[in-house]
């Protein structure tokens, strides 16, 4: 359960797009951040997701991913091109809890969208040829308290012009275009009767197999896929919907205030009143906000990473598609090896060293000491001071400059873990 976030231009300070999404994940579930380069591949070999094996393409694009420890696939993401992905659970009437056929699940079809995009239209296309030819199905969570946890996903897929929001119930899917203004999705789905484009002989289809009929009218997808909550009680999806128009609220609040700027989408992922942040049996386990400049502009895209729980008490480290991005190893899990796939039944320690340092400090930050106000009092900081050096530092950017950042995630990682001892 996640709630994504667009601005488009026009809707922002400096016509840039604005990306914003929090990861609601178990509790027990680690969070990497991880840089994948560009790479080419020889004809007719195979790619192993999560579960499956897909054909791969010629070439694919260096991507930064957000992602769970224990799956190949990406919560969220940005790639080279300029293109960010994001997914979120939805329950649909082709739910089925404990249905663990292994198929493609959501986050192996964000990071396939990543490594095989363009742009966002390009996205779109590759995630729903997948999705029609592989389909969707199998385990979402690793955590075995979550063993009937089984969705299907909606995506918020943008380029730094123009946005696609994706619904998806089984193999039928529906998109809408986004061109300009705010949008905000979560574990619903959300698109109605205005969709640009779907899954070939969708409503002949849904007809057929008994979902809609003529005489209901018009072909509405939520309505026909949504509304039964197989495995999700009415209150889970209340509170779905009421994070919805929350967002949306929070959205136009800071709409109004003036355009929006990449802080007023660090502030909607930190509220916890609307449980955006979320905290419970799930958690926000990390945040993704990335600055995608106009076309032409002499500005770099910046990407925003937590990589640890709770905004609130994170802090965003910047990522620059650079000539040879290293974010090191302080937001990399442990590799067990063949484990990685088969640890269902094996619990594993997947902590990285930034979760484990932060870890700590949370701990105090939550206590609400002396001690706690003034660490988080340090670490809120060490992020504005961060955003502001970014910030100047990526302006009428040239080669002699890009060299320099190849190391600043890795960089601000450090810094962190620091202050955490």
């Amino acid at each position: 359960m996640s709630d994504i976030f667009l601005a488009l231009p026009g809707a922002t300070v400096d016509g840039s797009v604005l990306f914003g999404k929090n990861a609601d994940r178990p509790v027990s579930e680690v969070q990497e951040v991880i840089y994948v380069p560009p790479s080419d591949h020889d004809a007719g070999g195979k790619l192993h997701c999560t579960f499956i094996e897909v054909d791969q393409v010629s070439h694919t694009y260096g991507a930064v991913l957000s992602k769970p420890a224990w799956a190949w696939g990406a919560e969220m993401g940005a790639n080279e091109n300029g293109v960010c992905v994001g997914s979120t659970a939805v329950w649909t009437k082709l739910c089925h809890p404990g249905d663990h056929a292994e198929k493609l699940i959501g986050v192996d079809f964000v990071r396939l969208g990543l490594e095989r995009s363009k742009s966002a239209k390009d996205a779109l296309d590759v995630i729903t040829g997948l999705l029609e030819r592989y389909g969707q199905g199998g385990p979402c969570a690793e955590d075995h308290s979550f063993s009937q946890w089984t969705y299907h996903s909606s995506f918020l897929i943008a380029d730094r012009s123009e946005a696609w929001v994706l619904d998806t119930a089984g193999q039928f899917w529906a998109a809408h275009k986004l061109t300009s203004g705010t949008y905000n999705i979560s574990s619903t789905l959300t698109i109605g009767s205005d969709f640009d484009a779907s899954s070939s002989g969708l409503q002949e289809q849904a007809k057929a197999e008994g979902y809609w009929k003529s005489e209901d009218g018009d072909f509405n997808f939520t309505n026909v896929f949504g509304g039964t909550f197989t495995g999700m009680s009415l209150s889970e999806a209340q509170v779905a919907t009421n994070r919805l128009h929350k967002g949306k609220e929070l959205l136009e609040a800071a709409s109004n205030e003036g355009k929006l700027n990449q802080n007023d989408i660090f502030n909607i992922l930190r509220d916890e009143g609307s449980s955006i942040n979320f905290s419970g049996e799930l958690q926000t386990m990390s945040s993704q906000v990335s600055l995608l400049r106009p076309e032409g502009s002499k500005s770099m895209d910046i990407h925003w990473f937590t990589a640890t729980p709770n905004p609130s008490l994170s802090v965003f480290k910047p990522f620059l598609f650079s000539p040879e991005p290293s974010l090191g190893n302080f937001t990399v899990s442990p590799n067990y090896g063949d484990k990685a796939r088969s640890s269902f039944q094996t619990a594993v320690d997947r902590r990285h060293l930034l979760f484990k340092a932060h870890e700590k400090g949370r701990a105090l930050m939550e206590s609400d000491t002396p001690a706690g106000k003034k660490l988080l009092k340090t670490m809120q900081s060490l992020e504005a001071d961060c955003l502001q050096d970014t910030r100047e530092f990526v302006q009428d950017i040239d080669d002699n400059k890009l060299q320099e950042v190849n190391d600043l995630f890795n960089d601000f990682c450090e810094t962190e873990v620091k202050f955490y001892r």
